[in-house]
This record gives structure tokens, C-alpha cells and sequence, in this order.
């Protein structure tokens, strides 16, 4: 299949494109999402983050497969689809996701755990990017955000790996989590098919000397524009 082919339509099934059907569908699909550790010990890990070019009009998904026990990137690939809504708050999801599907695509093998930069079910209708990526794609995801979208949190101890709950109408949502020393804390919840403590154990076992964990930090990198990743030179290559 031709991942930069990939329509809304083929995403979001009989989706009219009004923000009131996609909030409703957001209210229905929040209720397949799945909160229980159901995958099995990660050998391969994914990172997924979005741009934007041509002012908006072209969506950029950046895929990014990593090496679950190294941290060593093994691809990394572009999608580009036309954008095909604007942004409105609290449906990014529906503005993303088809790129995000069509980068997917582009992966030659399946990620055990997913990173996407975007929230989890720490969102209003608890289907942020993370989680509506997850129930698409039926994969193990989770959501590792710079900003709160909803909720509230006292912040975290100044250490690397203090945390607090993030809790939205009375109920948790996620990690504020204080990742590194001198720097804000992220926001971090389960997409789907993970708990609210593996999420944030697993941003912990994927963090260096940044902010942000690897599978994210290089999606972030090749979404942005800011630069390559540079890929592990497997023992089959030529290194010629």
C-alpha cells in the first residue's frame, strides 16, 4: 500500500468532518480503550510526532523504530498527507491521525510499544493522539506530552523521575513527571493497552541526558525538521 495515500476517510470510517461528529466519535472509541498491560516484553519501540509544511496544508509524521534493549534507532521514515482539517482544540487527533497512519505504514516491522508525542488519555474526552493512534491501530501506545491539555497536578520534586498525579474530574489521567533537572516537568498517560504505572515507567527507562524519552526526542527531531537521525549500522550492513 502507498502510505502517503492514506485518506481521513479510510482513518475515520463515515466521519462527516463536523466537530460536533468528532467529539461524539471521540466519546465512543474513549470507551475501547484499554488500561491493562497487554503486550509482551518489548523488543522493538516505536516514536511517532507530527509537523506541519506548506503552512499547514501537508501533514509531516515522523516514525521513528528503536531498539527496545539499546535505545539504537533501526528506521526512521516521513509520511505526508494533505491536512485535512483545521486545528481545533481537543480534536488534534483528527487533524494527525492519518498522517501518523500512513508513516506507520511505512515501518517494515511492528512495534511492540508505541511513543507518540501528543496525550493519552489525558484529555477532556480521554482520547488524546496516544490513545485514538492506539485503538486505530489495535498497538500498545502512550502519550508523552510538554503541556497539561486537562487536569490538574501539584508539581513534581526538583529530581529527575519525581512525579504527581494529574487528575481531571476527580479522577487520575496521567504523570506530571519532572524528567530532568531544571526543567519542566512532562505530561505522560497511557494510550491503550498499558497502564497509568507502566506509561510512566517505561519514559523512565527511555530517557538519556534530555528531556524528552528517545522514541520521542528523534520523532520530535525528524518532525520538526531539525535535523536527521542517524540509524545503527546493523551487523548485515556494508559498512563500505
Amino acid at each position: 500500500m502507498d502510505a502517503n495515500t492514506e485518506s481521513a476517510a479510510n482513518v475515520f470510517g463515515d466521519w462527516d468532518g463536523s466537530s460536533a461528529a468528532a467529539r461524539s466519535l471521540q466519546a465512543e472509541l474513549a470507551k475501547r480503550v484499554s488500561l491493562e498491560d497487554d503486550f509482551p516484553a518489548p523488543k522493538l519501540l516505536a516514536g511517532f510526532d507530527v509537523g506541519f509544511e506548506g503552512e499547514g496544508t501537508i501533514t509531516r509524521a515522523a516514525a521513528v523504530l528503536l531498539d527496545a534493549d539499546t535505545l539504537q534507532p533501526l528506521e526512521s521514515h516521513i509520511a505526508r498527507v494533505a491536512t485535512s482539517m483545521p486545528y481545533v482544540p481537543g480534536l488534534l487527533s483528527f487533524r494527525e491521525l492519518p498522517a501518523l497512519v500512513a508513516a506507520l505504514a511505512m515501518l517494515t516491522r511492528t512495534p511492540d510499544l508505541v511513543f507518540v508525542d501528543g496525550q493519552g488519555i489525558a484529555h477532556p474526552r480521554r482520547l488524546g493522539i496516544a490513545a485514538h493512534f492506539g485503538v486505530t491501530t489495535g498497538l500498545a501506545t502512550l502519550g508523552v506530552a510538554k503541556r497539561v491539555l486537562a487536569g490538574r497536578h501539584d508539581d513534581p520534586g526538583p529530581a529527575p523521575g519525581d512525579r504527581t498525579p494529574l487528575i481531571h474530574s476527580g479522577e487520575q489521567i496521567g504523570w506530571a513527571l519532572r524528567s530532568k533537572l531544571r526543567c519542566n516537568p512532562l505530561i505522560v498517560s497511557p494510550g491503550h493497552r498499558i497502564s497509568m504505572d507502566t506509561s510512566v515507567e517505561w519514559v523512565m527507562r527511555t530517557l538519556r541526558e534530555y528531556r524528552l524519552p528517545e522514541p520521542t526526542r528523534l520523532a520530535d527531531r525528524l518532525a520538526s525538521r531539525r535535523g536527521e537521525v542517524q540509524l545503527a549500522l546493523l551487523e548485515h550492513d556494508d559498512p563500505a
